[in-house]
């Protein structure tokens, strides 16, 4: 995967809702060892585990890069988090 992929993947992480310090280590080290894919699924697989809230925008955000990476089962059922 490109460094586009790793800087985009880490934007949104930066906007994402996560607050467990434990779980953004972890998307970031992924990151760092390439593993763009594998973050991006994680931090989609916490924000749905954790049931937090994502705006319309930020959720089109993550289906345009999970379209993007081929990986559209890291965005399932994050449509049940919308807020107005």
């Amino acid at each position: 995967m490109s460094l586009s992929y790793r800087a985009r993947v880490a934007a949104l992480l930066e906007d994402s809702p996560l607050t467990s310090e434990a779980v953004i280590t972890d998307v970031r080290h992924l990151l760092s060892h390439g593993e763009e894919a594998l973050a991006f699924d994680t931090m989609c697989s916490w924000i749905y585990e954790d049931a937090l809230p994502i705006t319309r925008q930020y959720h089109a955000s993550l289906v345009a890069m999970a379209d993007e990476m081929d990986t559209p089962h890291s965005v399932q059922r994050l449509d049940e988090l919308l807020i107005d």
